[in-house]
């Protein structure tokens, strides 16, 4: 008997995970529920080419909803980078078999812009955990997680297409644990009682602040390069949007004016930072830049 699935997904995380699934005989996937007004496409291509339904509403937790998905008697709902966040009645229904994939370590790294916020906290690694889905915030308990490592050649973009690959395979395999009946959850309290939880990331929080060490600000501009927003810093009252920086771990360490270039080469420049300088190499700015001239911090 095949195992039926209720896949709700947006965006490239849910792609593979799609391809992985559909071509598993054994798997069947019932209906796809993108998220509403969604401008993911392929999504509803897929419906179209594997003859599955597809499903959109601005309330999943409503009880025409849910009347409407209990026609499908699927054995599990799957969640991957869909925006709704799923209530009571929804989870009662399914009796828990509601799960997750969630591009953070938990009980750390809960909420949005997780990727971002591992950067910028200068982390070794980043996790991703597929895991219950309860009333709460990423906060069910753990059924499958792995640790992948990051380097300094890693920045947002690096460590999102990381994690597209990655969410699909841990996902699938987690899909056939529950397939195979061999499902051993463990609370996320048992692996710490607090955790963290990052908000987020809004507008205005793209300003870089000079008023840092030279590695801060190297995790902070990677952290939000394209296709992120990109760091932003104003010099001569006028923005510059930073794309890249180099760390220049050995670069020597005096007392200098935070901000000021100290020196003007011909596609970079070294700024002063708090402890040392660092590379300015990939940027946009509708201006003269000359040695001397200070950031605002």
């Amino acid at each position: 008997m095949k195992f039926n699935i209720g896949y709700f997904a947006d965006g490239p995380w849910g792609h593979q995970a799609f391809i992985k699934l559909i071509n598993n005989s054994d798997i069947s996937i019932s209906f796809i529920c993108g998220r509403h007004k969604t401008k993911d496409q392929i999504f509803k291509n897929f419906a179209k080419q594997y003859n599955i339904d597809y499903l959109e509403h601005n309330n999943v937790n409503s009880d025409e909803f849910i009347s409407k998905i209990k026609n499908y008697k699927c054995d599990l709902f799957v969640s991957m980078s869909f925006d709704q966040i799923f209530k009571k009645d929804i989870i009662k229904f399914m009796n828990h078999k509601i799960i997750n994939c969630h591009a953070g370590k938990l009980p750390f790294y809960r909420g949005r812009s997780v990727l971002n916020w591992v950067l910028i906290n200068d982390e070794k690694e980043f996790g991703i955990t597929v895991h219950y889905i309860d009333e709460g915030i990423d906060s069910g308990d753990i059924i499958l997680q792995r640790s992948y490592e990051i380097t300094d050649l890693d920045d947002y973009s690096t460590l999102l297409n990381k994690a597209y690959v990655k969410c699909s395979e841990i996902l699938y395999d987690a899909i056939l644990m529950f397939k195979k009946g061999d499902v051993k959850a463990k609370k996320q309290i048992d692996f710490d009682p607090v955790g963290s939880y990052f908000s987020k990331r809004k507008k205005g929080d793209e300003i870089l602040n000079w008023n840092q060490s030279s590695r801060e600000i190297f995790n902070f501009v990677r952290a939000i390069c394209n296709p992120g927003p990109s760091a932003r810093a104003f010099i001569c009252n006028k923005e510059m949007k930073i794309n890249q920086v180099a760390y220049l771990q050995n670069s020597q360490i005096y007392k200098c004016e935070i901000g000021t270039i100290i020196k003007k080469e011909y596609d970079s420049f070294l700024v002063k930072t708090k402890d040392s300088f660092l590379k300015v190499v990939s940027y946009e700015y509708d201006g003269i830049i000359e040695e001397g001239n200070r950031f605002e911090v």
